[in-house]
Formats: structure tokens, C-alpha cells, sequence
């Protein structure tokens, strides 16, 4: 199996589909991943993400996640897929099984006892050193945003860099001046290396600082409009570029509200792509609920607003 080499680009991470009952809606969800890998830009899929509800999703539904989506985008496009785990062993069990499900990069979450615990440098290269090796995949570092203990540092970041596994940043610092100092100990250290905005919540603001691209949840709804919206900052069409930011505030506003990404926001993204007709049913899987009354009709003005409604062909 080939691994993945290009990084520079759009990478949505993708929504679940979910039956009713809340099983996995496998033919939906190989329906979806097909569409999306062909829009613009899109250079890779990653599965088993935030927005892809991982936290209620088993170990084997994880990889079985990642198999339907590989079988879709093959010939298309790379599916990636995340791994969140709580120490080495179960990190490179989950790993290996998302490489035979045919996964050919991986996006390394921090392990969550550390947002409670805090953890030590060694801790950090350890758990990525292990888990590439095991695998032999690239590696994508997924930085968690400076507020929680979690949080890696520039110098620790730029160590990371070094690392041979390690080929691109999903970089979600949300402090814009760590942020700034994150990207250039980065490039610092390894410049060939793909830097990577998560900052859904203010695309613009965050790929002005000279990205390669970006790996959000948010590009499972409108991947068109981020990829736009990424070119006209890399030609420098500035005018062009806030034009595109204000089509997106919107849906942004009717998703995210005023903070980050959270599981609510993540339904209420679901709850878009169905107005939208992106995918055909919008269930999260509890405990998320689905939005208000109120949140849906803010988030139907919004895709009519953009000109989304029924942009997913079958």
C-alpha cells in the first residue's frame, strides 16, 4: 500500500452519516466521501476526527469508518485517519487497524488524560515515535489550542518537526500570537513540512499567516467556498479573499456561534450538510443532541444565504 505525500491543500475531516438507530449508514456515507473527494482542492479525507463524533464511535467502528471511506475515495483520493487513544499500546492497536482499513496517513490526537494531567516532552515524542514506527505511515500532528494542558509548545513542536514519521501540523492553536510563534519554529525546524489551519471558526484570520492549506471539520459542508477562500489568499487577492470570509460568517455564526468547534456545533454542522443536501440524514449519536428549533431556522437562513441548498448531487 502506498502512503500518503501530498499534504498541501484542503482536507476535510468528515461527518458520519447514521441510520436511524444510530448504526453507521455505510452506503450514505460511501456516497458522501465520493463526492467530496472530487471537489476542488481536496487532497485527502480524514476520517475518525471531532466532527466524524469519534468519541461515540468503538475501536472496530473507528476502522470500519475508515475502510468504507478508503473503499469510496479509491482512485480519487488518500483517506487519513485519526487516532485518539490514552497511551502507546492502545494507540498503535488503534493505528494498525485503521492502516489495514486502509488508511495510508495518520492525524495523531493528543492522549485526553493529558488536557486533565499535563504531560512531559518525553511523553509527547514517545507516543508519536512509537506509533510511526509501528506503522510506518506519515504522521499529522494535531495541536490542541493553547488554553488546555494539552498544549505544545513552539520548542516542542519544532522537535516534533524533526521527527521523520511526522509530515504535516493540523494546527488549532486559537491565541494568535502562539499561533504565529508555532508556525515559524515550525518552518524553522523543517520547512518542507505542510502547516495546516483547524481554526474553523476564523479561516481567514488564521491562513494569512502563510499556510499550506487546511484539515476542518468545516470543509465537510462548504469545501468549495474553503478551497476558494484558501486560493485567493495564496494568489494575495485580499478583497476577493474577505468577500469569500463574508459568504462563510453565516454559516460560520449558525454552526459555531461565538467559540470553537464543540459536539453541539458538530450537530448543528450535520444539520447544515442535510439542509444543504450534502448527506440525507442529519442524526448525531447521543449523547450530542440535534439543534433547536430556533438553531435550525438560523442555520437554513444561512445556506440559503450562501446558495448551498442541494449542491450534493447523488
Amino acid at each position: 500500500m502506498s502512503v500518503m505525500t501530498n499534504f498541501k491543500g484542503i482536507i476535510p475531516a468528515i461527518a458520519v452519516p447514521f441510520n436511524a438507530d444510530h448504526s453507521i449508514d455505510e452506503a450514505e456515507l460511501s456516497r458522501y466521501a465520493a463526492w467530496l473527494g472530487k471537489r476542488r482542492g481536496i487532497v485527502g479525507i480524514m476520517t475518525n476526527g471531532h466532527t466524524g463524533e469519534v468519541f461515540s464511535l468503538t475501536a472496530k467502528e473507528r476502522a470500519e469508518v475508515t475502510r468504507i471511506v478508503a473503499k469510496a475515495l479509491a482512485g480519487i483520493c488518500p483517506t487519513i485517519s485519526s487516532v485518539v487513544c490514552e497511551g502507546i499500546k492502545d494507540g498503535i492497536e488503534h493505528a494498525l487497524m485503521a492502516k489495514e482499513a486502509g488508511a495510508t496517513a495518520l492525524d495523531i490526537m493528543p492522549p485526553h488524560h493529558w488536557l486533565r494531567f499535563g504531560f512531559k516532552r518525553e511523553h509527547c515524542l514517545d507516543y508519536f515515535s512509537a506509533i510511526g514506527e509501528a506503522t510506518r505511515l506519515p504522521l499529522i500532528v494535531h495541536v490542541y489550542p493553547a488554553w488546555t494542558r494539552a498544549s505544545f509548545s513552539s520548542d516542542l513542536l519544532a522537535e516534533l518537526a524533526r521527527l521523520d514519521h511526522v509530515q504535516a501540523f493540523k494546527i488549532g492553536t486559537r491565541e494568535m500570537n502562539k499561533y504565529a510563534r508555532d508556525i515559524k519554529a515550525i518552518r524553522a525546524a523543517a520547512p518542507h513540512k505542510a502547516l495546516l489551519t483547524c481554526h474553523d471558526e476564523y479561516l481567514l484570520a488564521s491562513m494569512v499567516q502563510g499556510v499550506d492549506g487546511a484539515l476542518v471539520g468545516f470543509a465537510s459542508l462548504i469545501p468549495d467556498l474553503i478551497y476558494d477562500l484558501f486560493a485567493a489568499v495564496t494568489a494575495g487577492d485580499l478583497k476577493l479573499a474577505m468577500k469569500l470570509q463574508g459568504m462563510i460568517d453565516p454559516l460560520k455564526d449558525a454552526v459555531y456561534g461565538g467559540g470553537e468547534p464543540t459536539g453541539e456545533a458538530h450537530g448543528r454542522m450535520k444539520a447544515a450538510m442535510q439542509v444543504a443536501g450534502v448527506i440525507r440524514d442529519a442524526t448525531v449519536r447521543p449523547p450530542t443532541h440535534a439543534p433547536s428549533a430556533e438553531e435550525m431556522a438560523a442555520i437554513r437562513a444561512a445556506v440559503a444565504a450562501a446558495g448551498l441548498t442541494v449542491q450534493a448531487a447523488a
